[in-house]
Order: C-alpha cells, then sequence, then structure tokens
C-alpha cells in the first residue's frame, strides 16, 4: 500500500490517498481540499500515478475534513462514504463555516453509504476495517488496515493527545473507553495516521499519551 499525505486548508488537515501499487484502485480519506491550488494538487497526484478512485472515505463529518467532498464527489463520480451518526454535522455545516469566515466551496453532499463498526472497505489487494469510536464527534471512525498496520484516525487519536470532546455530540468518557477499548487492543506497533499533525504509534501512546 501506498501512502500519500496532503495537508489541506488552512486548520490544516490530513487527507489520505492509499493505493494498490498494481491495480492502481485508491481511496481518499478526508478530502481536506479547500482552496483551488490544493484540488489541483490532489487532481494531478492522481493523473499522474493513474490511479483509479473506489471509495471517498470520511472519518467524520466537522466542516474542515469534508471541504473538499462535493468537487471529489463530482470529478470521480464517487460517493461520500461515513458514518449516520454524525449526519446531522451535515445540516448546519454553512453556519460552522461562517462562524470560522470560511466559505464553503460547495454545498455539502449527503452521506452516499453508511460505514458501520466492522464494515471493510477494499482496493486493490488492501481491505480496511471500520472501528467505530464515538466522543470527539459520534459518528468518528477509524480505518485500520491489519496487513499493513496502519489506522486512519480522524480526530480520535493524536500524537500525544486526544480530540476535543466539547463540540456536538462529544463526549469524554465515550471518547477514553473508545480509544481504550478499541484501539489500545491492536499491535503496538501499528502506525496512526491522524487528522492533523504527525504520525505515531499504539505503542508509543499508551506509554506516553497524558490523557488515557
Amino acid at each position: 500500500m501506498v501512502i500519500k499525505k496532503f495537508e489541506f486548508n488552512p486548520f490544516p488537515v490530513n487527507t489520505y490517498i492509499l493505493w494498490d501499487e498494481v491495480s492502481k484502485e485508491a481511496i481518499i480519506i478526508d478530502a481536506g481540499c479547500y482552496f483551488e491550488e490544493e484540488r489541483t494538487e490532489l487532481i494531478n497526484y492522481i493523473r499522474d500515478n493513474k490511479l483509479t478512485i473506489k471509495h471517498l472515505l470520511a472519518t467524520h463529518l466537522h466542516l474542515d475534513h469534508n471541504f473538499g467532498n462535493p468537487f471529489v464527489s463530482k470529478t470521480f463520480n464517487i460517493k461520500l462514504e461515513a458514518n449516520k451518526g454524525d449526519e446531522f454535522l451535515l445540516q448546519n455545516m454553512e453556519a460552522q463555516a461562517r462562524a470560522f469566515n470560511m466559505p464553503l466551496p460547495d454545498a455539502p453532499i449527503p452521506i452516499g453509504k453508511y460505514i458501520n463498526e466492522n464494515d471493510e472497505i477494499s482496493f486493490g489487494t488492501n481491505t480496511l476495517r471500520a472501528i467505530h469510536v464515538p466522543g470527539h464527534s459520534p459518528g468518528s471512525i477509524v480505518y485500520y488496515c491489519e496487513q499493513e498496520k496502519v489506522a486512519f484516525a480522524g480526530d480520535v487519536l493524536f500524537r500525544s493527545s486526544i480530540g476535543r470532546t466539547d463540540l456536538a455530540g462529544g463526549d469524554f468518557n465515550t471518547l477514553i473507553i473508545g480509544i481504550k477499548n478499541k484501539l489500545f487492543t491492536l499491535p503496538d506497533d501499528t502506525i496512526v495516521y491522524p487528522g492533523h499533525g504527525p504520525f505515531t504509534s499504539i505503542g508509543f501512546e499508551k506509554q506516553h499519551n497524558p490523557f488515557i
């Protein structure tokens, strides 16, 4: 599996393209591209590597992780895939954007396919398993690839930190329980790619994360 990370928009958000070197099948996780040059950078990478985008996944539906969903969906004719628990966030995304003085590039698109606990998402010879870890948002999903020992955690878990829990639908205790029971049971050498900032590992966070 090839993992390409982009940093998009002023927040900034980690957008990931994962792809299979043989089949060239690929997925996008958290399309955060906001500015035109960010859209161009994403498209050029996909075209230069001759990739076929099979899935558009969201770890959760806070606006900063989803600015680019309408553009990606239209460009590649694919549907947004996310957990139903975050669907309510689509209804007030324009208000969220106004609060940050960042008009939405496009109107939000609906969830086209619901992702639930233990659902599998395949591209090429790779498979991701969905792990539902609410607390940062009700529908937060971590995408875990056992064969590659990698997890794409959105805003659930960061290097030496966790996602904030003071937003709509957030809950600190729920998040901590989910991390302990569902993520800290993964192998210690699992690399965690978060929605913001540098990567980390399950083993490092078990020893050093001050919130858990």
